[in-house]
């Protein structure tokens, strides 16, 4: 376990400090109003001999990760110990800003329910277009609602979308390596419209791509659904099947991971005409599973089949900057049983949430984040095959921060084990298969210790 860096002694290198919001000159037209020409002659009146003249015996600065644990270190065993995350499954220990939970408690964010005047909505609604802005960034898509629900329901919105827009499709393709939550509300959707569903087999973990051609050299696709990384962490390869897809003007549909977005390749630039999935990833807490937020971007020409709002910019009467409702079908509330979708409410305070995450986080640290839960699942990964008691589930299939392994012995004893030292080893997803997952938040004193009790269990 990683402990608290030890006590230095720092000196102070002056009165600026990056954390007060004075400028040099906010701070010489104050002195010019008091008459003084520095700080220290405000402090004239003290004697010489009763000033502090040493250097502060200071601890070295600690990232706001490493102040946190510094703390829960001080208050335990005073307080319950969280444990030590190393699963997902679709929900993700990532760190986020302290600051997020600050700002989205001003007035000017904070409301209880959808816009409708936006005289008196800007606030709400110049977030909800950066975070449109943000989703259509990431997803390489042209277009991004007002965000979904979750990414279950955004998933099967997309599914719903495919079947609208077909003309004589008998079907929707759906990858069995989508996550089965996913693919359960998915099939509730399809059975209440109508819709007819099949399952496109996985082979070595992946989509069977033979199986996929088969069924779409036969015809009558609506579109099909697949996930990048899929459920069980490989990043697949989807070279041409839009293109194949397309061909019948059917729809393709990626349920993408957003924070993994930063390196992989977007769903645009898979072809994709509709990007969903959950936007919990983006720095939402876990909070026992929820709430999170769903996504959904696509290609212009889709723009009216997509289900919720759309926020837009535009110049008020004076010439400002000014945001409004844009797109939002009437269907949704005066004829339901027309509309594309009955969704007409967003999940505002996550879609909020993940929009100053984004802020906050930029470019780089999105891809920081990204190449360090990387290499962390690939360095868990290797450790806990050179036990000998652990093997690839799914050999040669590149994975991203999360990935499978075969375990001979019993897996509940296992996890309840590693639960006695305060870790949350994985996801069991088999008989013989667990998940395990790893994000910027894991150190790697806790893969190597979460190695040993792993090893040394014996069940």
């Amino acid at each position: 376990m990683r402990q608290p860096l030890p006590s230095l002694t720092g000196g102070v290198g002056g009165w600026s400090f990056k954390y007060f919001p004075h400028t040099e000159e906010d701070l010489q037209e104050m002195l010019n109003a008091c008459g003084v020409s520095s700080v220290h002659d405000l402090f004239a009146d003290v004697p010489e001999a009763a000033r502090f003249k040493r250097e502060y015996n200071l601890p070295q600065a600690l990232s706001e990760t490493d102040l946190r644990l510094f703390f829960e270190q001080l208050t335990h065993p005073l307080s319950t110990q969280q444990l030590i995350c190393f699963a997902g499954a679709g929900c993700y220990d990532h760190y986020a800003p302290s600051v997020v939970q600050n700002i989205i408690e001003r007035s000017e964010f904070l409301t209880s329910y959808t816009p409708y005047q936006a005289e008196i909505s800007q606030g709400t609604l110049h977030y909800i277009f950066e975070y449109q802005s943000m989703i259509a960034e990431l997803t390489g898509l042209d277009i991004s609602n007002a965000s979904m629900y979750d990414g279950a329901t955004a998933t099967a919105e997309a599914m719903m979308m495919a079947w609208g827009n077909a003309k004589k499709a008998t079907r929707v393709l759906v990858s069995e390596t989508l996550d089965p939550k996913v693919r359960r509300v998915v099939d509730t959707y399809a059975h209440f419209h109508g819709v007819p569903l099949q399952l496109i087999p996985a082979k070595n973990g992946a989509l069977d791509r033979e199986a996929l051609d088969k069924e779409l050299a036969e015809g009558g696709v609506a579109g099909v659904i697949v996930q990048q990384p899929n459920y069980f962490g490989i990043v697949e390869d989807y070279t041409g099947i839009a293109e194949v897809v397309h061909e019948q003007k059917g729809i393709f549909v990626i349920n993408a991971n957003p924070s993994d977005l930063a390196i992989l390749k977007t769903p645009g630039e898979w072809g994709a005409d509709v990007a969903v999935g959950e936007g919990q990833s983006l720095g939402i807490p876990m909070t026992f599973g929820g709430p999170g937020v769903g996504f959904m971007a696509c290609t212009e020409k889709l723009i009216r089949k997509m289900p919720g709002r759309i926020v837009g910019q535009t110049l008020d009467n004076r010439g400002q900057r000014a945001f409004v409702l844009t797109l939002q079908a009437r269907e949704q509330h005066i004829r339901r049983q027309k509309a594309t979708s009955n969704i007409c409410s967003n999940q505002s305070l996550m879609a909020l949430y993940v929009t100053i995450y984004l802020s906050l986080m930029g470019k780089e640290g999105l891809r920081e984040v990204a190449e360090m839960s990387y290499a962390g699942a690939h360095s868990l990964c290797d450790k806990l095959l050179t036990t000998g008691k652990f093997r690839l589930t799914f050999p040669g299939q590149p994975f991203f921060n999360e990935f499978c392994v075969d375990y001979d012995g019993d897996i509940d004893a296992l996890l309840d084990e590693a639960t006695e030292y305060g870790y949350l080893a994985g996801v069991k997803v088999g008989e013989k298969t667990l998940m395990l997952a790893v994000t910027e938040q894991r150190t790697p004193e806790e893969i190597e210790e979460l190695c040993e009790i792993l090893d040394k269990a014996n069940h």
